[in-house]
């Protein structure tokens, strides 16, 4: 049993292909639920200004979850013969579950296809542009680029009612790793700089913060991961930077505490999407597992994907409900 999301007003746990589901509950507030005591958030001060969702790692047009290359060791799960797509089952629960929503808009944060083949674009935009139209806003991943595509390449400047969303491209085409060019630190640090509200960085590429540094980091480059804390360090707008790519949740601290995060796929286990409310005195993170008969079904499937490489999957792609589900602080900006 999984206490998968907690909000201001909700508590869900997922027990197998069973749900359990709490709302119109208080805020900062014990609650027990399948023997488990779990306290509601805290809600940030002030109005709700807005609420946005996020996805990525979408990968339509994937046909084995769980393959490593040309290895044949998994498990490695396929749709069963006569079931949809798994991509299809997963990213139509996703949205529907968010156009239930009044969301301002919904960022898709990269790995939209598997190859970024031209048929895989169409049902992605099939998927998610005739759910949400002109609130969708895009950025491509690197399996978007592996062959040189230049698809939904660009950042993007997102201002929605008491937040913007700096929306940047860190895909390097042909390549795994992730950068970040001198022109667009210069961007975001100038836009940065002029904000009248608080930013939150969104990307395909997590952050790195080790102490090893590799120019094949399997995420965003160490040195542009470098000059990234630098601009949160030096501009109090920013209050996070979020991505994907690692088809996990975690969240880690850079400068002055600002939370770099990483927001699990909607493709496999545990299948989620992200909500942001936006108040007045800080924004709230909750992660939501697509929970539709299907999805369920599917993503239990995948529970234990990668089993014979000795990695514990389940752990790894849920994280910790802290890491889910949790406030951004806004800084002090005087």
């Amino acid at each position: 049993m999984d206490i998968t999301t907690v909000a201001d007003d909700l508590i869900v746990a997922h027990d197998g292909l069973d749900v359990y589901r709490r709302d119109q509950l208080r805020p900062d507030t014990e609650y027990e639920i399948l023997g488990e005591t779990v306290r509601t958030l805290a809600r940030p001060g002030g109005e709700l200004l807005c609420r946005f969702g996020t996805v990525n790692d979408v990968h339509f047009g994937e046909v084995e979850c769980g393959r490593v290359d040309n290895h044949p060791d998994g498990p490695i799960q396929r749709a069963a013969p006569g079931e949809p797509p798994y991509p299809e089952t997963m990213n139509h629960g996703a949205a529907d579950e968010m156009r239930d929503l009044d969301l301002a808009a919904v960022v898709v944060k990269g790995d939209l296809s598997v190859d970024g083949r031209t048929h895989e674009w169409d049902a992605f935009e099939a998927c998610y542009r005739s759910a949400f139209g002109d609130r969708l806003f895009v950025v491509r991943g690197n399996h978007d680029a592996y062959h040189g595509q230049t698809s939904y390449a660009g950042d993007q400047w997102i201002q929605l009612e008491g937040v913007a969303i700096a929306l940047l491209d860190t895909t390097i085409p042909a390549k795994t790793t992730g950068w970040i060019t001198p022109a667009q630190f210069d961007w975001l640090d100038t836009i940065a700089a002029a904000s009248d509200r608080p930013i939150i960085i969104m990307g395909h590429h997590q952050q790195w913060t080790g102490s090893k540094r590799s120019d094949d980091y399997f995420g965003l480059h160490p040195d542009p991961s470098d000059q990234l804390t630098e601009v949160i360090a030096r501009r109090p707008a920013i209050v996070a930077y979020t991505a994907g790519h690692t088809h996990r949740h975690r969240v880690r601290m850079v400068a002055n505490g600002v939370p770099t995060i990483e927001i699990g796929c909607v493709k496999d286990f545990p299948g989620t999407w992200a909500e942001y409310r936006v108040y007045e005195g800080g924004i709230m993170q909750v992660v939501h597992r697509v929970s539709s008969d299907a999805a369920l079904r599917w993503s239990e499937r995948c529970r234990h994907l990668y089993q014979d490489f000795g990695i514990d999957y389940e752990h790894y792609a849920l994280g910790t409900l802290a890491e889910r589900c949790f406030t951004i602080p806004l800084r002090d900006r005087l």
